[in-house]
Order: C-alpha cells, then sequence, then structure tokens
C-alpha cells in the first residue's frame, strides 16, 4: 500500500560498515556516495553519524544532478561488512576498498573549491583551540592529494603547481586521466584499489571541506 500523499517517499541509504581490527573505532561508509563517511567508537555510532552527514552532502550531490535521490535517503541500511586496517581503528575513517566502491569525483573537489573561495581566511578554533587557517587547509589537501593520492598512479604534482587554478585542473585532469588508464590496465595498486582511491581522496577533500564550512568567521564579521 502506497504512503498518504503527505508523507514524503523514502529510501535507503546503502551503508557498508568497516570493522575495526582491535575493536577500537568502527567506519560508515555510504555505498554510493564516495567521501560521505563518518567513524565512531560503535558502529551504532559510526552509522547515526553518517545519517546527519547527509543533508552536508546534499550539495555535493546537486552538483551532479542527484541531489534528489540522495534528499529521499533517510533510512540507513547496513547492506556488508569488511575487515578495515590498523588505520581504521587509529583514525576512525576507512582506509580498506570496499567491495562497491562507486565514482562520484568532481563534485567534491568543486565544493571544496567553492567553499575555500568564500569561508574567511582567518577559522574559528578548532575542539582543541587550535587548527590551520584556511590557506593551510588548502595547502594541507593540495599536498597530500598531489603528493600521496596521485603518486599512487604515477601521476604525482608539486604543491606548487597546485596553487593556480590552470595548473590546478590540469592535475585533477591527469590524476582522473590516470586513474582511468590504470583501472582499465588492471594495474595492481598494492593494498588499495582505484574505486578506493577515488572513494578515499573524495573523502579527505570533503572532510576538510566541512571543517572549513564548520569553523568559517565570516558571518561573525559581518555581525560585527
Amino acid at each position: 500500500m502506497p504512503p498518504p500523499y503527505d508523507e514524503p517517499m523514502t529510501s535507503r541509504l546503502r551503508v557498508l560498515v568497516e570493522e575495526p581490527t582491535r575493536g577500537k573505532r568502527w567506519v560508515a561508509v555510504a555505498a554510493d556516495w564516495p567521501g560521505l563517511e563518518r567513524g565512531g567508537k560503535t558502529e551504532d555510532e559510526a552509522v547515526e553519524k553518517l545519517a546527519r552527514y547527509v543533508p552536508r552532502y546534499l550539495p555535493v550531490a546537486k552538483r551532479v544532478r542527484l541531489g534528489s535521490e540522495l534528499a529521499t535517503q533517510t533510512h540507513p541500511d547496513i547492506i556488508g561488512r569488511y575487515l578495515g586496517v590498523g588505520s581504521t581503528d587509529f583514525w576512525g575513517i576507512s582506509f580498506a576498498p570496499s567491495p562497491l566502491d562507486r565514482e562520484l569525483f568532481d563534485a567534491p573537489w568543486a565544493e571544496f573549491d567553492e567553499t575555500a573561495a568564500r569561508v574567511s581566511a582567518e577559522l574559528r578554533p578548532g575542539v582543541r583551540g587550535g587548527g590551520r587557517s584556511r590557506d593551510k587547509l588548502v595547502r594541507h589537501v593540495m599536498a597530500t592529494e598531489g603528493g600521496d593520492f596521485s603518486k599512487r598512479v604515477k601521476a604525482k604534482s608539486e604543491l606548487e603547481d597546485l596553487l593556480t587554478p590552470g595548473r590546478l585542473a590540469r592535475h585533477r585532469d591527469r590524476f582522473v586521466e590516470a586513474m582511468r588508464a590504470w583501472y582499465a590496465q588492471g594495474k595492481p595498486l598494492g593494498n588499495w584499489t582505484i574505486p578506493y582511491l577515488l572513494r578515499h581522496t573524495a573523502y579527505h577533500v570533503l572532510d576538510h571541506t566541512w571543517e572549513m564550512q564548520d569553523r568559517d568567521l565570516t558571518d561573525d564579521a559581518s555581525a560585527g
């Protein structure tokens, strides 16, 4: 029996749980939305935290015209579990490829770029009273992507090559093409896979995007 007309249609948010090796931290991963993942000290905490971040991911989904689809996914549904690695326990973020990684890559980059362009240069102190400035966060994301993630597919870029829009765009094109070629040729990637590299890069970009949004002082300055 269909729901009443005043009750919105809902669908399941497919979730994969990355289990810890030493029982310290679990990670809930949205199987169809790369970069949307959250960790917790229990499986339930990780899944609940993931569900809270769905609204924050909506702007990313809208960039690829999938916002309305994600907006209906209000019920987390665990479709599988897989074992993480030691870093899963230590960091509380995903470090192991899942069986169902999906591609959705340009949108997290766009969300990061737009956020970095509009937030205040100095950011609200973090939970421990410190935290990097906007420019230091941007440099951190660029350096990690250019010097760690992309080098895994032989597309490494130096930080200085990523600090202008044109060079950054060329790096991203080269990185994506390298991943496509790597995947098409079936080349090994150590303990990682190309779908996981895509997802982990998207997660890193979005995690710091949301950090900048949370610590933005623009509204405080306007009120003052």
